[in-house]
């Protein structure tokens, strides 16, 4: 009100009060700005005052202040949107690190569940074998003999194996992954694993081929099943069924009798079990655990099985 050059200093003032954009602080300044202005009309006093010459006053005190607060209003709404631009781009750049851990987390999952599969059955019928050697002492000559070969060629197949999985794991990422065990290495499987020692009884009434996923899954069911019965009850019987067509569901069932010797326990990862809820989940499946009244132990599967082109596969033994 009593300084004509204070007049830009204070519509700079009223812009950077307009850039917080909150209307009663905007609408005070504007208010004191006008006031002022009036006022120095009082202070300097024109030549040629008329007596409506106030309102002209008033109006263009208005007017510039309006403009000072638009241009604030403006400046505050693109530091607003420049904010949000980047807390947006640090929230993606948080999600995509967030993304990355997960799928290095997926990535060490999987590879741990494919040593487990390929390294814990094979050493399961080793420790197997080693265990009847510790613990029969009227064994022949031969039978001895075939005991020691089963544990080398079991170990050899087991370094093999892992070699096979680490080379899939250092390979170009685009290249082809070679065909997993499915429904049809079942037989071979249980093949395997009865001539390390145990006494596995195979009955299947399949008659088609499952998708690859169910098939894959059911191997590795079987596999984890003859695994824990090798290394929990080495010596029992230990039947495997198979039974489903397609339009329904593949039912497995692996049990076993109670263990004549009881060993001392085994290392145990205790993911071999979680695992395969893992992946029947995957498939919309169900599967199931327990001991049997007689000191066994029983494990089911059922998984899913849609309706599809099949393939005659009947196996048993």
């Amino acid at each position: 009100a009593v300084s004509a050059l204070a007049t830009g200093a204070a519509l700079l003032a009223m812009c950077s009060v307009a850039t917080r954009r909150r209307p009663v602080e905007i609408a005070a300044v504007v208010v004191a700005y006008v006031a002022a202005s009036q006022l120095a009309g009082g202070v300097y006093p024109l030549q040629d005052s008329t007596g409506g010459l106030w309102w002209v006053q008033v109006v263009v005190s208005a007017l510039t202040a309006g403009i000072a607060v638009a241009a604030g209003m403006a400046v505050g709404a693109r530091r607003v949107e420049v904010r949000s631009l980047r807390e947006r781009a640090e929230s993606a750049e948080r999600e995509q690190h967030a993304r990355a851990a997960q799928a290095r987390a997926l990535e060490r999952n999987r590879i741990a569940r494919e040593m487990h599969d390929v390294l814990a059955h094979r050493i399961s019928l080793v420790a197997m074998q080693a265990g009847v050697l510790d613990h029969r002492g009227d064994l022949s000559a031969d039978e001895s003999r075939v005991l020691v070969r089963g544990i080398a060629e079991g170990s050899h197949q087991a370094l093999e194996e892992l070699r096979e999985v680490l080379g899939v794991l250092r390979a170009d990422p685009g290249h082809p992954e070679p065909p997993q065990p499915s429904l049809d290495r079942v037989p071979d499987l249980v093949a395997d694993t009865r001539a390390s020692g145990l006494d596995v009884r195979l009955t299947s009434s399949v008659a088609a081929t499952p998708p690859d996923g169910v098939g894959r899954t059911c191997y590795r069911i079987v596999q984890e099943a003859l695994t824990n019965a090798a290394k929990h009850a080495p010596g029992a019987v230990v039947w495997v069924t198979l039974d489903g067509t397609a339009g329904g569901t593949l039912d497995i069932g692996v049990r076993n009798g109670p263990a004549p010797l009881r060993p001392a326990p085994p290392p145990s990862s205790g993911f071999g079990l979680l695992g395969l809820g893992e992946r029947v989940g995957v498939v919309g499946g169900e599967l199931g655990h327990c001991p049997t009244p007689d000191g066994g132990y029983v494990l089911t599967a059922r998984l899913p099985w849609p309706d599809g082109p099949a393939h005659r596969n009947e196996r048993g033994a």
